[in-house]
């Protein structure tokens, strides 16, 4: 697939199937040819979400369970899949399964799963799969809360009950971003948080007085992308500004050792390194808003969420880093109300 031969009248059905709500009421995909020109456009934009919260998981020193299954549940053309796999490295799992409720997504996801990784097994899920109790190492769950209908309610369920981690990537609006937030604080328990959050307590988003908030975040796009004629015409077309790539996740574990020991001064990471505690650090939401000589940014910590200001004469070096996409994630702020006063970057 290339931008010569992509087909812009099936990307506009997509587009408006998903944007209509009708995408949730069955099966979309008409023919292959459907699947190619999403992967190439689309589902190139969901892989970059996903390299921002792999590269994220990265930092913090997270690693998958090694030789388990990989289900990519509501898999569309597989491109979350393919991107965890080819993160960690086919030969750190034992397969990939894929499973839609459209065949011809799972045969399309199948197929280019076995041709990026030859030496791994990829396959369908298989209905005794699905409806067994064979655990699964990583579960993959990629933009499909708005098509979930009661019955997908109860499988998924049934899913995490077996999964020993849980990565799930999401559109970053509003609506989409606090129900996944409300499964935070369904799944929190079972599973501890790797990641966005630096705590495990009540997720201070969903507390009252922040319903105008969310938790989201924006990953950056490929250098270059905004002169590329043929983004530049897909990016007009669907009514999609290139340079914002919104998301909102989250990474769970309910392995015992996913837990970061906050009463000691280091831990050890599943690498062989040591991770510092994540007692009194914090997460930035969204984009920190820079002014002259001051950035406002809205702060996430286990206390709950804030916006706080930091003055440029603060940090100078942090506050010119802010304005990057691959910023660090996780800061420790010493405050004076909700003035930031001293600054430490997490390493990485």
């Amino acid at each position: 697939m290339n931008w010569e031969s992509l087909d812009w009248e099936i990307l506009d059905r997509l587009r408006a199937d998903f944007l209509s709500g009708a995408a949730a009421e069955g099966p979309y995909w008409h023919t292959i040819t459907d699947l190619e020109c999403y992967n190439f456009t689309f589902g190139q934009r969901i892989g970059w979400k996903w390299d921002a919260v792999l590269d994220e998981l990265k930092r913090r020193h997270w690693q998958p369970p090694a030789q388990t299954t990989v289900l990519d549940w509501g898999c569309g053309s597989g491109v979350a899949g393919r991107n965890v796999v080819e993160f960690f490295g086919a030969g750190h799992f034992s397969r990939l399964v894929v499973h839609d409720h459209s065949n011809l997504a799972m045969d399309f996801a199948e197929h280019h799963g076995r041709r990026r990784f030859p030496e791994l097994t990829v396959e369908r899920a298989s209905a005794t799969f699905m409806a067994g109790s064979e655990p699964i190492g990583v579960l993959v769950l990629s933009h499909v809360l708005n098509e979930l209908h009661d019955t997908d309610l109860t499988a998924l369920g049934a899913l995490m009950s077996r999964a020993e981690t849980i990565l799930w990537v999401e559109p970053g609006n509003h609506e989409v971003s606090r129900v996944l937030g409300q499964w935070r604080k369904k799944l929190l328990g079972p599973f501890q948080v790797v990641a966005p959050c630096p705590h495990q307590a009540a997720c201070g988003i969903l507390a009252a007085g922040n319903e105008q908030h969310w938790c989201h975040f924006f990953a950056p796009t490929p250098a270059g992308i905004q002169a590329d004629s043929g983004w530049v015409k897909f990016g007009q077309r669907a009514g999609i500004d290139l340079r914002s790539l919104p998301y909102s996740f989250l990474a769970l574990d309910r392995r015992p050792e996913a837990a970061l020991d906050e009463r000691r001064e280091h831990e050890a990471g599943p690498d062989g390194g040591h991770r510092p505690p994540l007692q009194g650090w914090s997460r930035i939401i969204g984009e920190p808003r820079h002014y002259k000589g001051y950035a406002k940014l809205f702060n996430c910590d286990a206390t709950g969420v804030t916006e706080l200001t930091l003055q440029k004469r603060t940090d100078p070096a942090l506050f010119k880093e802010l304005k990057r996409a691959s910023a660090p994630v996780l800061h420790r702020w010493t405050r004076e109300g909700d003035k930031i006063t001293a600054t430490e970057t997490m390493p990485e």
